[in-house]
């Protein structure tokens, strides 16, 4: 087996501790939110003080971290783990990590783009629901969702308390079916002009675009969201399994 290379760029080296601190940071496991001093850091990655100094850079400039004079380097802004292993709302995944607000930007029936009347199995010109949300966690904004629904289903839904509640719950018991499984499609992308005004970050800021088709129990397809989320305030985990 080949050895890696002895001599790597200090940028390579810098990226390598990045990574591993973001993922300290995410998890909160310094004390208080000050990371160690750079000499623990070095010692810690076997690397120089000016390589930790550029990993560390690399997190300011992703606004994780920042200097604080007599301090130290401190956790700045903690991002929320959002877990991808059960079909949950954002409310539901979110209830230990502060609570979860919508600004609804637009709700009531449309006629949809003919690709969205394919996936949800409805025939051309059959008119949907469509709800568009801006979404906070503890008042900060978070996500931007535009979601799709066939009328029977999200007709009910324009009665209820969309400001507070996930739509998945309100659609549970609505229609007294139970959601059973959601296609998923995650792709980065950066935030054009308007979706960074709502989500107040700077223009093509770091976005996560979660595309999701869930289903009632029974295969229906029921709900189609776009989704636009904050790269700086969300990270996504799972558990992937590779038995068969």
């Amino acid at each position: 087996m080949s050895s890696a290379p002895e001599r790597r760029l200090r940028a390579d080296r810098a990226r390598q501790a990045a990574d591993v601190i973001r993922r300290q940071v995410v998890q909160r496991s310094y004390p208080d939110g000050v990371l160690p001093d750079e000499r623990f850091l070095a010692a810690e990655f076997s690397a120089s003080r000016n390589t930790i100094r550029e990993a560390l850079a690399l997190l300011r400039e992703e606004g994780l971290i920042e200097r604080v004079p007599g301090v130290g380097t401190v956790v700045v802004t903690e991002k929320c783990v959002h877990g991808l292993d059960r079909l949950m709302g954002l409310a539901e995944t979110l209830h230990e990590q502060g609570e979860v607000t919508n600004d609804i930007r637009a709700a009531g029936p449309i006629r949809p783009p003919s690709s969205v009347a394919r996936r949800l199995r409805l025939a051309d010109g059959e008119p949907v629901v469509y709800v568009e949300r801006l979404r906070r966690l503890d008042g900060l904004p978070l996500s931007l969702d535009l979601t799709y629904l066939p009328v029977d289903v999200g007709a009910p839904l324009l009665a209820q308390d969309l400001r507070n509640h996930d739509i998945f719950s309100l659609i549970e018991q609505t229609s007294g079916q139970r959601l059973g499984a959601a296609d998923v499609a995650l792709e980065a992308v950066n935030a054009d002009l308007h979706s960074a005004t709502v989500l107040e970050v700077p223009r093509g800021a770091a976005l996560l675009v979660v595309e999701r088709l869930s289903h009632f129990a029974d295969g229906r397809p029921v709900d189609l969201e776009f989704i636009r989320l904050r790269g700086d305030r969300l990270t996504m985990r799972a558990v992937l399994d590779r038995r068969d």
